[in-house]
């Protein structure tokens, strides 16, 4: 037997030399082979010892098997408490669990996948507070705000490095950028005409995202309104996960990153049929004598059918 080691207190004689007794318990609760050599017996309390002993099974390297024996007091036999297999020191551990939601990146989704978002997801607010108030002002809970404050603590406030030069009152191009047409050129029909082929080709309603899409981008909590005439037709996604993150898409275009997919009621699923084996159908037993037709005899159960 190898040389016991003690925690805070001597092992107990008779379940420290209960090596057998161990290695056999730990034999029956692993595979054959598997069990190694005895390690250390560890005294736990009084007449109660843990045997170890090396685990050889492939993929848990620094793993034991650790067996609790005891004794009563006055008794002469020694009793097995439980097997357990344990990590050591050096164990090969699985790495820690992360939740899907902290695993998943941009760019993981596909087709089919659903994403929905959390009641308090901070990418998203009411659409209306119940006030005349419209959507940029409308009211946000004090919770909300200050959970936003502190996701954007970090970001430092100032401004930018530059900024663009102001017209001179009074002039053509401060006229021009109050009307907003200040730009010397802006983009033709035919301009609008490729740039919304494009952007349909891309994200639009006839791609494979679109097609297992739970719901359109319309309806959409993430889009964001495009002006002028191309925003008809076309939005901006605001969805870190989606594949259309920061992209222009369709307002016929969708994906499992749609912000009600959470609540989205799911199609109705059939019961499946039920076969009544006590029902039998009623079969014809002998002509009728009065009117020359077939009677109808009921047969009831299974087995009235087969002596019949």
């Amino acid at each position: 037997m190898s040389a016991a080691t003690t925690r805070s207190r001597t092992p107990d004689r008779l379940c420290a030399e209960a090596v057998d007794l161990a290695r056999e318990a730990a034999e029956e609760a692993a595979f054959p082979g598997v069990v190694g050599e005895h390690v250390s017996a560890v005294a736990e309390g009084d007449r109660v010892v843990t045997h170890y002993f090396e685990c050889k099974e492939p993929g848990y390297r620094g793993w034991r098997w650790a067996v609790t024996v005891a004794r009563a007091s006055r008794a002469k036999y020694v009793t097995l408490s439980e097997t357990v297999l344990l990590p050591g020191t050096d164990a090969l551990l699985a790495p820690e669990w992360v939740p899907w939601s902290e695993r998943l990146r941009p760019g993981d989704m596909g087709p089919g996948d659903l994403l929905p978002t959390e009641a308090d997801d901070l990418r998203l607010e009411p659409g209306f507070s119940g006030e005349d108030a419209p959507p940029p002002n409308s009211a946000v809970s004090e919770e909300m705000a200050s959970l936003v404050e502190a996701e954007d603590a970090e970001v430092t406030a100032g401004p930018p490095a530059s900024l663009p030069l102001v017209p001179a009152r009074g002039s053509i191009a401060s006229v021009a950028e109050e009307l907003g047409m200040r730009r010397a050129r802006v983009l033709s029909r035919y301009g609008l005409h490729g740039a919304a082929d494009r952007w349909d080709e891309s994200f639009g309603a006839k791609t494979p995202m679109a097609q297992a899409a739970p719901a359109s981008c319309m309806s959409c909590g993430f889009l964001v309104p495009l002006g002028g005439s191309l925003g008809q037709a076309f939005g901006l996604c605001a969805n870190e996960f989606g594949p259309a993150d920061g992209r222009v898409v369709s307002l016929s275009y969708g994906c499992g990153g749609h912000s009600e997919a959470a609540v989205m009621p799911k199609p109705p699923v059939p019961s499946k049929p039920v076969i009544d084996e006590f029902l039998v159908d009623a079969m014809p037993l002998r002509p009728d004598a009065d009117s020359g037709s077939v009677s109808v005899g009921a047969v009831s159960g299974a087995e009235d059918l087969g002596h019949s």
